[in-house]
This record gives C-alpha cells, structure tokens and sequence, in this order.
C-alpha cells in the first residue's frame, strides 16, 4: 500500500492557481473527511500554505488517481486544469518530498522556519480528526525530528529568513529611507508579526495595523510601538501609507481598486508600494494597472531570495545528507512492518489451526473417546493443517524450478539456524 505525496507549489504552479486551491485552517477538517472517503484511502493529511498545497495519503494500490481527481473536485476544477501543475512522489520520494518540506529546503526563502509550524499544524488536525495511522503519524513525527536536527546540525538556519524578512528587503530597495516612511500592516498573523520586527529594526518612521479582529491589532501593535485600527477603518487611514504589507486569510480581497484610486487622489499620487503575501491574496489584481502605484505578490520576491539561497547553498548540502540518511531509517522500519504484517498473518493462520483442532479434541473428549487417541488423532490433524499449504507450494516451486522459494524453504527450515534461547 503505497505512500504518496501530492501537489503544488511556487515552483510548478502560478498563484492565480495556488489561490484557487488554497485552503486555511477552518477548511481543513471538512476537506479531510471528504478526502478520506475516496475509495483506496487509508489515512490522510491536508498541508496548506501560501505558497502550496498538498496531499499526503496512503491509499491502495490501483487508486492514486482517486486522489488528485478529488483535489481538482474539492475546488470545482476539471482535473486536466490541475494535472500539468501537480507533482507526485511515492514511497521514498514521498518521504524525501516531507522532510525537505518541513526543514525549509523546498520554501521559496531557503530554510525559512515556519513551515515547520504548518506541518505540525497539518499533522494535529490530521490526528484530532483520527485520519492518521501508524505509518503517516510516524512519519510525520519523524519529519519534526529531522527539521530539528537539520537546524542543529548545519548553518541553515543561522541568519533566520521568512518571506516577511524578504518582504522588508524588498521594501528597502523602494524606499531606500525606511525611517521617513509609513507602513501599514493589515492582519495580524506571523507573518505579519515578522514584518513588524524587520520594520522596526529598520527603523521605520510609523507603523499602523488593521485586523479584523482590533484586539489582535492591538496585541500586535503594542510590541511593536505602532498604532491599531479595525479593518473597517483601513481605507481611511490608507492615504497615510507609503507601504502596505497585508497578509491575511481572507478568501477574498481586503483592498479593493476603488480604495486605492481613493487613496491615491488624495496622496496627490505621490507613489506608494503595496505588497500582498497571501494566498489568496488580499490586494485585488487590477490595482497593479494603476499609475503610482508599485504592487507585488509572493512571487515577485525571487531577486531578494536568490541571495538567500546563495548564501546558504553549502547548508543546505550538508541538510540533504542528513535526510537522506532518515530517509533511509524510516523505510527500514516501514518495510519491516511489511514484513511483520506477513509473520501476523502467518501466526494467525497457525492460530485459528489450532482453535479449530482443540475444538474437534474437545468434542471428541465429551463423546467419551480415549484420551490418548485424541491427543494422537489432535497432534496428526494439526501437523498436517500447518504444513498443508507449504507443502503444495514446495512441491509446485520443485515443479516450475522455482530455486529462489526452494533454498528460502531450507533456510527457514534448517535448524542450524534456530536462534540459541537467551539464558
């Protein structure tokens, strides 16, 4: 029964399309249950991020395909709008594609730190839900492990990178003057909080953040020496802001062209920068057309992010060397639960010979037999219901030449090989 990863991400697919597929975390349980009713699944769980989305089951053999024709349904796609955008690793790969993804190597900031947080989050409300069993749950437990030994063990996180930091970096190449500019933050989420940090080092001149929430706003705002407002007043307080960093889980836009427009005029059009780091995103896309104003999107941050991954090119070497080897552990132990399953079903067998065989003796006993005949007759029925099946399948392999069963036979059989009882 196979394991595999499914999805999409920055790298294969365009955020108009992330967006569509996007799914927060009030949206998680009820896309599990749906995705656990696909027939062949076994266990499930749902990792949804701004830059991707994915599937991680373990479904059987003959059904993968169930699986990403759900996810095109789940978002009333038709699934050819989907295929060429998707990728899927099985087994191995899958577990590889885990690990990379909760150690930061496969974000869009090299060793960025909080997708490890999301795919904590994923796996919890995968388990509350119980659509994880043994293998899934292991090995998401084990892909904490491994992002945490990544981070000891090499440079990878020494200088800690998100998209807000890049963000921040991104913003600097603009107004190269923080310090004389106003920001406004709308959300109040880490990512937003990460920017609020890089922007007060920065220095900048005034910080507002509007949340739907006000209490959040003002949580956040405090920490920071900013000032707080309702999302419903943003759009009056818009014309202050030089910068907009908005981040939110909205599914659909918190900025609207109209409210720029408005802002704009009474700016006077001097220019303002508006970057939008959600999935869906929170500014609508028509603003980009107007005059004056310069709007960016996660996927604009790639220069900004190309002297990350410089920098931490040799970290991220020694990071994969490190997987590799897990990798490696963790199909040792899977496969090996392959292999106990074969012995279980073997012990099974042998029990339920032996159930059936006391229950005839036991008949036999209240008849009023001799015991010694029963015992006789109870040894010989049982011998010969154990070796039944072995027996024929000994004789065809000696039939068809099959050299492989016969030598594993003698080997299992020979008692040179019986293990020495411990003392």
């Amino acid at each position: 029964m196979p394991l595999l990863a499914i999805g999409l991400n920055h790298q294969t697919a365009p955020l108009a399309l992330r967006e569509r597929v996007a799914m927060d975390g009030g949206q998680l349980p009820a896309a599990l249950v749906g995705l656990s009713a696909v027939p062949g699944v076994e266990e499930a769980a749902l990792l949804s991020t701004c830059n991707r989305t994915e599937i991680y089951v373990q479904v059987a053999q003959g059904h993968e395909h169930g699986v990403s024709e759900w996810l095109a349904r789940h978002h009333g796609l038709a699934p050819d709008m989907l295929s060429d955008y998707l990728y899927e690793h099985r087994d191995e790969n899958a577990v590889r594609h885990l690990f990379r993804v909760a150690t930061g190597l496969d974000s869009l900031v090299l060793g960025e730190p909080q997708i490890l947080g999301q795919v904590k989050d994923a796996w919890q409300v995968a388990r509350n839900q119980h659509h994880l069993r043994t293998p899934l749950d292991r090995l998401f437990q084990q892909s904490f492990s491994v992002a945490k030994r990544v981070r000891t063990d090499t440079r990878i996180g020494a200088h800690p990178v998100s998209v807000a930091y890049a963000a921040v970096r991104l913003a600097r190449q603009v107004f190269s003057e923080l310090d004389r500019a106003t920001v406004l933050l709308v959300g109040a989420g880490d990512t937003i909080e990460l920017a609020a940090r890089h922007l007060v080092d920065a220095k900048v001149k005034r910080l507002l953040v509007a949340n739907r929430t006000l209490d959040h706003a003002q949580a956040l705002a405090s920490r920071h020496g900013g000032y707080a407002l309702p999302l419903s007043e943003m759009e009056r307080h818009l014309p202050e802001a030089d910068i907009v960093i908005t981040a939110t889980a909205s599914r659909e836009p918190v900025l609207r062209r109209s409210a720029v427009q408005a802002a704009l005029k009474a700016r006077r059009h001097r220019p303002m920068f508006l970057l939008d780091l959600a999935v869906p995103r929170d500014i609508e896309a028509s603003v980009a057309d107007l005059s004056d104003v310069y709007l960016y999107t996660v996927d604009d941050l790639e220069q900004v992010i190309e002297e990350n991954r410089a920098s931490r090119r040799e970290a991220a070497e020694q990071a994969h060397a490190i997987i590799d080897l897990q990798v490696e552990h963790f199909m040792t132990w899977w496969r090996a639960q392959g292999r106990q399953d074969a012995l279980k079903s073997l012990r099974n067998q042998g029990e339920a010979a032996r159930e059936e065989a006391l229950a005839r003796a036991r008949e036999q006993l209240a008849s009023g037999r001799n015991a010694d005949d029963v015992v006789a007759l109870l040894a010989h029925q049982l011998t010969n219901k154990l070796l039944h099946g072995p027996s024929l399948a000994l004789r065809q392999a000696a039939l068809d030449g099959d050299l492989d069963l016969l030598r594993a036979a003698e080997r299992l059989y020979d008692k040179t090989h019986d293990a020495k009882p411990s003392p």
